[in-house]
């Protein structure tokens, strides 16, 4: 392992806010890994070797970033911070394996980061831009085979939940790949520590989505439309989100198989796909994307 690993995470970190005047930033959700077991969880679930290029999201004061240089062929390193990129580039700038970019990643291009070859992804996300950092992956042109993220332990458990307790988020990664919890990180292995726990999630991404669908916009509206009243039967949700009577709703569902008193939440993607396929018409063009 690299030279971080003999020491204490949390001491390392210290000594690198000091020496480069730096703090945590809260309107950043700046929250470092200290905890030695969850790194090296997160590593094991990577399965990197020399011949990966690693697209790592966060990279803080580079503890994470010098194992991931330790294993891979190719690190990218993203900060959004300008202090913390400064200090990189003193720290490991040396590394012909590193690139570093100082950006915020919900307005960059992962294709123009790691051009069109396999990559990974490693990510330590802030709790409010988790969904749409994840999102902008799954969606891309240039999607990873895999990627390990570390986000708030609600957000992880809804990507990795079953049929019966799933939401939009749940759908909205499950089209795209297959997501395990990894392991729980309770907040003090964080410095500073965060008012809520978190949970390293391992989503291995498929090259096309799950189930056949032809506008992902579309599926997305009827998705959000099925869950515009969650805790409403299917054939209620449905008529509210889409505007249609009811009646109308119910035959349809009937005509598919589906028993409109069933929760949204207990919907699979395929059953999904079903009423895509039959609803896709009645979607709005206006702000379909889940």
């Amino acid at each position: 392992m690299a030279t971080t690993s003999a020491n204490s995470l949390l001491a390392t970190t210290r000594a690198r806010l000091r020496r480069f005047g730096l703090r945590a930033r809260k309107g950043l959700g700046q929250h470092f890994l200290v905890d030695q077991q969850a790194l090296g969880r997160i590593l094991e679930a990577a399965q990197l070797s020399p011949a990966d290029t690693v697209l790592e999201v966060g990279s803080g004061l580079g503890l994470v970033t010098e194992e991931l240089l330790a294993r891979a062929g190719r690190v990218v390193a993203v900060e959004i911070d300008p202090g913390q990129v400064a200090a990189l580039r003193k720290l490991l700038g040396a590394d012909p394996k590193l690139t570093l970019v100082q950006g915020d990643m919900l307005e960059l291009n992962p294709e123009a980061l790691v051009g069109q070859g396999p990559y990974k992804v490693v990510a330590n996300l802030p709790y409010f831009v988790a969904a749409p950092i994840l999102r902008r992956f799954l969606e891309a042109t240039a999607k990873p085979q895999l990627m390990v993220v570390t986000v708030q332990r609600e957000v992880a458990e809804n990507m990795a939940a079953p049929p019966g307790r799933m939401g939009l988020f749940s759908v909205s990664v499950q089209l795209y790949g297959q997501p395990r919890l990894v392991c729980p990180v309770p907040a003090r292995s964080f410095y500073p520590p965060p008012k809520v726990d978190s949970a390293v999630v391992r989503i291995e991404v498929f090259p096309q989505p799950r189930v056949p669908v032809a506008d992902t916009s579309a599926f997305f509206a009827v998705v959000r439309a099925g869950f515009a009243a969650p805790r409403k039967q299917l054939g209620n949700s449905l008529a509210q989100g889409l505007s249609l009577p009811q009646g109308e709703v119910k035959a349809r569902l009937a005509a598919l198989g589906l028993d409109p008193q069933r929760r949204p939440q207990t919907l699979s993607l395929e059953e999904w796909a079903q009423l895509y396929r039959s609803f896709s018409a009645e979607v709005s063009q206006d702000g379909r994307d889940a």
